[in-house]
């Protein structure tokens, strides 16, 4: 998407002065995670947020297209939260994505039904952030490794933020990191809701929490 695309999409989506987000939550073990479970219950709890539990509410992956569909058009920002599995989402996503992003729904000519949503992932990560590098064990970027979500963004004319996303996520707990990432979490989403994340400046950096005081005003 051009720059010029995006500054556009940027503007309109920041006509509205509440947004409305939609959590796709996918976790294919959550009561064996520490890390996911709080994350999912502060995002329940955030005023203005649909959380919708994939593996909960589709446990043989039989995806309401239309209930999907329409929970698209209702929200303004689409976040998919997760664990990085095999350096992408759990399989349930991908499902989702096969199926609910349809030719004339969400692109082609006429499918512009996601045109200016923002749309991001907020994942956790087994490995060390040092890992995600050309020269470390990972060999690639976060942002890198999601280049096919990001041009599914693209696509569908939304506007792509990089990931929030929690390193070394199995010892966030021990290492008492998590509440403090549960608390950016919540106000990367507040923030979001009411128009006071800078999009714009947001668009470049590796992940979305690698500073929150340059892009988030308070309330």
């Amino acid at each position: 998407m051009t720059s010029t695309k995006t500054e556009k999409l940027m503007t309109n989506n920041a006509d509205s002065s509440k947004r409305r987000i939609l959590v796709l939550f996918a976790h294919p073990s959550l009561d064996r995670s520490e890390v996911n479970q709080p994350l999912m219950q502060a995002t329940r709890n955030v005023e203005g947020v649909t959380l919708v539990d994939l593996y909960g509410e589709y446990p043989d992956f039989q995806v309401n297209v239309d209930l999907e569909q329409q929970r698209l058009l209702e929200h303004q920002v689409v976040v998919f939260m997760h664990p990085l599995y095999w350096y992408s989402t759990p399989a349930i996503l991908k499902e989702w994505q096969d199926l609910v992003l349809e030719y004339g729904f969400a692109y082609g000519s006429e499918g512009t039904a996601l045109q200016g949503k923002v749309f991001f992932s907020a994942l956790t990560a087994g490995g060390l952030e040092a890992a995600y590098c050309a020269k470390g064990y990972n060999h690639f970027t976060i942002r890198e490794l999601l280049y096919p979500l990001e041009q599914t963004a693209s696509l569908c004319g939304m506007v792509y933020l990089p990931p929030f996303a929690l390193f070394d996520a199995r010892n966030a707990v021990d290492e008492g990191r998590l509440d403090s990432h549960v608390a950016d979490w919540v106000r990367v989403l507040t923030a979001l809701r009411d128009g006071r994340l800078d999009l714009k400046a947001a668009l470049g950096l590796p992940k979305l929490n690698s500073d929150l005081h340059a892009i988030v005003q308070e309330g």
